[in-house]
């Protein structure tokens, strides 16, 4: 059975939903989970916390799909590639709801074929310009709107996501 591993980046959530985060996390891994919860400056009154897993593929899939119920919570999740399975990003904030995205193994998101065709085809019949279509592939909205949040505070530590080499 292959196996694969990710991080689950929660970028805000406030005080109260820490037991739920973590509740939903470990409904996903069988057992109890806790994080390693800090303090996000962005925003008053919430935490940041980063989890490292591992489990079978799909995993990622599971533990965005359990952190969502926490719908004031801002997340990201990757799962990295493995063996016959795409590496995943998932995104989500309260506005925008969830982005999802194939990742190659350094993280790169790998925009499929027919989604680039349709970009060009609604630039070609003038519904989208081409730029915003690739913007919107890429996931540019959920970057900008969790940016702010991704920056831990001065003297947090830094984890790669991704080993290259």
């Amino acid at each position: 059975m292959s196996s694969t591993r990710g991080i689950v980046q929660i970028h805000s959530a406030p005080v109260a939903l820490r037991p739920h985060l973590e509740w939903a996390a470990g409904a996903v891994f069988g057992a109890p989970v806790e994080f390693d919860w800090s303090g996000q400056p962005a925003e008053t009154r919430s935490l940041r916390a980063e989890y490292a897993w591992h489990g079978a593929p799909g995993t990622g899939a599971q533990l965005a799909s359990a952190l969502r119920g926490c719908q004031r919570a801002r997340f990201e999740v990757t799962e990295e590639p493995s063996a016959g399975h795409e590496g995943m990003r998932w995104a989500f904030t309260p506005r925008l709801g969830i982005f999802a995205a194939a990742i190659n193994a350094h993280g790169d998101i790998m925009i499929h074929e027919e989604r680039l065709k349709r970009a060009i085809l609604a630039d070609a019949l003038g519904r989208q310009p081409l730029a915003e279509g690739v913007a919107e592939l890429l996931g540019a909205r959920w970057d900008a709107e969790l940016e702010a949040f991704r920056q831990a505070g001065d003297g947090a530590p830094v984890r790669w996501l991704h080993q290259v080499g």
